[in-house]
């Protein structure tokens, strides 16, 4: 798919993909003329800005050639790229599991170690489609050419026929397989049909790039090798960065308008110190409040339970870093590090940014709204208002593998009788999310 004229319009609509709004209900699909790759003649591409329910906002664009019959769908984020990869590991276990929806970029690979079947990054479009959908187009794929390859090579005609019938067998799930995306942007997703419980089938990781990723992404970082270096402490001592608040330029994470991000060292009594981040979009408006640990990973993992049972319990500070998983077990809620990023506020503050994101999300108003989920997500919210009310006794748990995690405690000696804190060793998988096992610090 080719545009051959962006201004060559067929509605009112100006081509400038900022100018489209996903939460605008009147918004219309922008149509432009652009050139078949099949017959090189004058097509149709129809573009949209959707927002996908728990996922993001995206463009969809889709190409039809009425001379020929030719079409093409396509996907782009149209947010930025996340700050990590991600790796998704779907285990299928009936035919339902082939009707979950998936989002996959153009740098998504997808493999299925059962067949050891691969589909390389780069090597498709990014598309939003349906677990069976990636199946019946692998097979679509290697069906297309077997008229040639029986007649030149019959041999590996065969082979791939073999191979056709054991992923035609994928469709009736005979016996539970996994299926893993892995996509260096972070744009990838798999519909949860639990939302919002948590999805027991689908696991999900998150990893550093390398720079070789990075660089595939585009994405360069000037004066790379000077990074590595540590910051010398004389010529910028922590006691003048701590309690100064500090500004620098940077771009709106929601529409890329320049913007400045106000940035400040502080230390919570009786845990550590920590780097406060705040960003205010005049453009849009948009907020964003961050919470970094200021002194690196703990040698363990730390678990904090609390039960909260009144006024006095939401009133506790807590602090999540950007690695803390949070769960509450009496409503089967699981919070991953990436949904609420890291913040400093209270008990009732995170149970509170909980309901409030929730209660946004297109998956109880957007137009792609599925009824049952939406009376599933209504009845869940529900639960957190009687939490909020204080009507509900729950047990709110962090987990943090980076150990920079807090809850206060009310009493002045030690821990009081409702929290409770477990220190333990990380495991493999964790020091591997956290970039420790690959991390050297010897000769620098």
């Amino acid at each position: 798919m080719e545009t051959k004229n962006p201004t060559a319009l067929k509605s009112e609509k100006k081509p400038i993909f900022r100018e489209l709004d996903a939460d605008d209900p009147n918004a219309e699909t922008t149509i432009i003329e652009s050139l078949c790759m099949n017959c090189h003649k004058d097509g149709e591409t129809r573009i949209f800005l959707t927002k996908i329910p728990h996922f993001k906002d995206v463009m969809l664009m889709s190409f039809e050639c009425q001379h020929c019959g030719y079409q093409n769908n396509e996907i782009q984020n149209a947010g930025k790229i996340e700050d990590k990869g991600i790796k998704i590991v779907l285990t299928v276990k009936s035919v339902s599991d082939l009707n979950r929806q998936v989002v996959k970029s153009d740098y998504t690979s997808i493999c299925i170690p059962h067949l050891d079947f691969e589909i390389p990054s780069q090597s498709q479009k990014g598309e939003v489609t349906t677990v069976e959908g990636i199946i019946d187009r692998s097979i679509n794929g290697l069906e297309s050419d077997q008229e040639h390859r029986r007649i030149e090579n019959p041999e590996i005609a065969e082979q791939i026929e073999q191979f056709l019938k054991k992923l035609k067998a994928l469709k009736v799930v005979d016996e539970p397989y996994k299926i893993i995306f892995e996509d260096i942007s972070g744009n990838t997703n798999v519909q949860n049909p639990n939302m919002p419980l948590k999805d027991d089938d689908c696991e999900i990781h998150y990893f550093k790039r390398t720079t070789q990723q990075n660089h595939t992404l585009g994405m360069y970082t000037e004066n790379e090798d000077a990074i590595l270096h540590p910051i010398n402490e004389e010529e910028y001592p922590l006691e003048e960065i701590a309690g100064d608040v500090m500004t620098f330029p940077t771009n709106c994470p929601e529409c890329n308008s320049p913007c400045e991000t106000n940035m400040m060292m502080t230390k919570i009594p009786h845990f550590k110190e920590v780097v406060i981040m705040a960003t205010v979009c005049e453009i849009c408006g948009h907020k964003t409040n961050e919470v970094k640990s200021g002194s690196g990973i703990e040698p363990e993992g730390v678990k904090i339970e609390v039960t909260v049972n009144g006024k006095e319990d939401f009133s506790r500070d807590l602090l999540k870093s950007e690695t803390c998983h949070m769960s509450i077990p009496e409503i089967e809620l699981e919070v991953g590090p990436t949904t609420l990023g890291g913040r400093f506020t209270t008990v009732e503050g995170v149970i509170s940014a909980i309901r409030n994101q929730l209660g946004t999300s297109t998956a109880l108003t957007g137009d792609s709204a599925d009824p049952l989920i939406a009376d599933k997500m209504a009845k869940f919210i529900q639960q957190l208002d009687d939490i909020l009310q204080g009507n509900k006794r729950i047990t709110l748990i962090l987990n943090d593998p980076a150990g920079n995690s807090y809850i206060q405690s009310l009493s002045d000696d030690g821990l009081d009788d409702r929290l409770k804190i477990t220190k333990y060793c990380r495991t493999f998988e964790q020091n591997e999310e956290l970039g420790i096992n690959d991390m050297k610090v010897d000769d620098y």
